[in-house]
């Protein structure tokens, strides 16, 4: 946009020097070449009222002597001729031009010939001026000289040098100028997108300068600050509700349970026992909704802080922690990595929570013989971690939904979730700069994907930093 600018000013500029220049180079050839035209007219008309007398008497020699003269000391060529157009006198170096006969022409008609009008740099034309020979009021011949106009030329071109120069250093000023005054106008608007991008990268805090630039874009940028303050102090404090409203609710939610379930021995009906199963089974519903909202609430606030992890490691623990539950679904749960470390850049609990949720998924609709294998490789730059079932899977439409908040499958609106587990893995991934992904298992089931970006630099001696305390685990 700098460059844009730049080049704008820098175009009007140029256009106003045109606009000024031409017309004053125009009128420095035509004033050279007027003031060479009168030399050579008034050295001319001084000829000629020499040559009256000497062509009515028929001699020309004192006239001859004075060309002769003046032809060695400027070397300019002139000559003398009658009504008949023949030469009766010319200098040692006269010789005629193109436009001669055009001045003879007028000169022999009365009148006084000067041309061109102008002499260009490009242009070799001499000046050629051709003054009437009179005695007594008739025209008796004519005299021509022809002017060389190298030396015009070169002072022409002399002036045309020197406004060129004065030209480029405006332009050159103009350009220093404009670059700064583009620097002035945009370097709010530079640091307006830069804070942008770290607001949109996750630095909430960002904020810019508004004593910067022209009064309008301090304007603009104080306003922004005010509204980067606004959204995010909406967004502490949705977060803020979500967190205490979840944690004030448990001791209730716990408290009802109690009751609930005290109820149980006093109840001998069958559809009663039937009754109080389920609303404790909606009672323990509520309570894994509750911990997911925390445990999304917390994951949100993961913006900054990164530490370095072995994948492989966290995923050989997650898989070990899993395998009670899954053996007593009957589901085979294994894991594939390598023997080496290999290390991801995330926020804290990324991997290790990301795994739970999927894990979690996948043991719950595998099914009994089902088998989920969960895989860790390092790929495309950074650690690809894969989590691959034989469940029913997802069609399309389903994948698309399937990281929104509380969202659930027709089919598995019954079995136990909150349908925010996925929610919650896309929100680290998301937060670590990472990808989630989801497609179709061949023949069947889902292959769940997660990508985190390698550290620059590895941990020294191969060491890895230990893993923060893990957000409690939800699945959705």
């Amino acid at each position: 946009m700098r460059r844009r600018l730049v080049i704008s000013y820098l175009l009007l500029m140029v256009l106003v020097l045109i606009a000024l220049e031409t017309p004053l180079a125009i009128t420095l050839a035509t004033r050279e070449t007027d003031r060479v035209r009168a030399d050579r007219l008034a050295d001319a008309t001084r000829f000629a009222s020499l040559a009256g007398p000497a062509l009515r008497g028929g001699g020309t020699g004192p006239l001859e002597s004075e060309l002769r003269s003046y032809d060695d000391l400027y070397g300019i060529g002139a000559a003398v001729v009658d009504r008949d157009r023949r030469s009766l006198v010319a200098s040692a170096h006269w010789q005629s031009a193109t436009g001669t006969g055009e001045a003879l022409d007028a000169a022999l008609a009365g009148q006084q010939v000067s041309g061109p009008d102008s002499v260009w740099p490009w242009v070799d034309a001499p000046v050629v001026v051709a003054v009437p020979i009179n005695d007594g009021g008739e025209v008796l011949g004519a005299i021509v000289t022809v002017t060389p106009v190298a030396a015009v030329r070169r002072t022409v071109t002399a002036w045309w040098l020197a406004l060129a120069g004065i030209g480029l250093l405006v332009v050159l000023a103009c350009v220093l100028t404009a670059f700064g005054l583009a620097g002035w106008v945009l370097r709010p608007v530079t640091e307006l997108d830069a804070v942008t991008h770290e607001i949109t990268e996750g630095d909430r805090d960002a904020r810019v300068q508004h004593h910067l630039g022209p009064p309008e874009l301090r304007r603009l940028m104080a306003s922004f600050n005010t509204m980067a303050d606004a959204v995010s102090d909406v967004m502490d404090r949705q977060r803020a509700f979500v967190a205490h409203a979840s944690h004030q609710l448990r001791n209730p939610l716990t408290a009802l349970r109690l009751r609930v379930e005290e109820l149980g021995p006093s109840l001998t009906d069958p559809q009663g026992r039937t009754e109080h199963r389920l609303a404790l089974e909606e009672t323990d519903r509520l309570a894994l909704v509750l911990d997911a909202l925390l445990t999304l609430a917390r994951a949100e606030r993961q913006e900054n802080e990164r530490v370095v992890v072995d994948a492989a490691e966290v995923a050989a623990s997650r898989v070990a922690a899993w395998q009670p539950l899954a053996r007593h679904r009957e589901v085979t749960l294994g894991l594939v990595a390598p023997d080496t470390p290999t290390y991801a850049w995330t926020v804290p609990t990324a991997v290790d929570q990301a795994l739970d949720a999927l894990i979690d998924n996948a043991v719950k609709f595998s099914g009994a013989g089902g088998e989920v294998t969960v895989t860790v490789a390092a790929r495309d730059g950074g650690v690809a971690l894969e989590v691959r079932d034989t469940g029913p899977g997802m069609t399309d439409s389903q994948l698309g939904q399937a990281t929104e908040r509380f969202w659930r499958a027709p089919d598995v609106q019954n079995v136990d979730g909150a349908g925010l587990g996925l929610t919650i893995v896309a929100v680290l991934v998301d937060a670590s700069d990472g990808r989630l992904t989801m497609r179709a298992g061949v023949p069947r089931g889902l292959v769940a994907g997660l990508w985190f970006p390698a550290p620059d630099q590895g941990p020294v001696d191969g060491a890895c930093p230990p893993v923060p305390d893990r957000l409690p685990a939800t699945a959705g």
